[in-house]
């Protein structure tokens, strides 16, 4: 009885330390303007089909993606959700989901050194061109709206002398190995009214995570599908 009374003391105390290690790793890290975002984003069964297609970085599942930017010495993510392109406070942005341990499922990507002379030009076409414009529910990169990895394809391709940095590929909805598109899509592009864009140009988050333009800085909290993260 006296070891498993002394075992259940050190337990909690050590969860205790734990859990204060990640919280003062994570307050002490000073996320650079022009830093991305890569979020495993807990939405559903859309944020499910969108993870079950391409895989993040390390096996990462990704659904969203933002970019930090600064406004009065405050961290914004600049991204395209369901209310448009916005401006959100990074505590709220983390705030959105978690792993088991309580932190937010965040990988911060970090332009590599000869792409960090984009981020300024970037940054202004943002706030100049796509900011409070529409979120694009139906993936298409010629209907003036953007959702979260286009709009980001386009600043960057902008600030690059219409040079890709990020790359665009044929979308697939289709279930891995199979020629069956996912019901989930099937029935969201009913009710949009419009043939699922199989095949057609776009980009996403996990496959954003993966360029060979950015490096993995920091790990706020593990998404579902990382590797190696003992």
């Amino acid at each position: 009885m006296t070891k498993l009374f002394h075992i259940s003391r050190v337990i909690p105390i050590f969860l205790v330390l734990l859990f204060s290690n990640r919280i003062s790793e994570a307050q002490q890290f000073v996320p650079k303007e022009g830093d991305l975002l890569f979020q495993d984003l807990d939405c559903g069964p859309l944020c499910d089909a969108i993870e079950a297609v391409t895989q993040g970085v390390n096996g990462a599942h990704l659904s969203h993606a933002g970019l930090i930017v600064y406004q009065n010495n405050e961290p914004y993510v600049l991204e395209a959700i369901s209310k448009g392109v916005v401006l959100t406070p990074l505590k709220d942005f983390l705030s959105r989901s978690h792993d088991s341990l309580g932190n937010p499922k965040v990988l911060v990507g970090r332009l590599k050194g000869p792409y960090q002379k984009l981020i300024p030009l970037a940054i202004k076409d943002a706030r100049e061109h796509y900011l409070g414009k529409p979120y694009d529910e139906a993936y298409d990169i010629s209907n003036n709206k953007y959702y979260c990895s286009e709009m980001l394809y386009f600043i960057f391709r902008d600030a690059n002398n219409g040079i890709e940095l990020f790359h665009l590929f044929p979308m697939t909805f289709k279930q891995p190995g199979s020629d069956i598109t996912f019901p989930q899509w099937t029935d969201y592009y009913r009710k949009l009214g419009c043939p699922v864009p199989e095949g057609k140009p776009g980009l996403n988050p996990g496959g954003m995570s993966r360029s060979d333009a950015i490096d993995i800085v920091y790990i706020y909290g593990y998404p579902e599908g990382w590797k190696n993260n003992e």
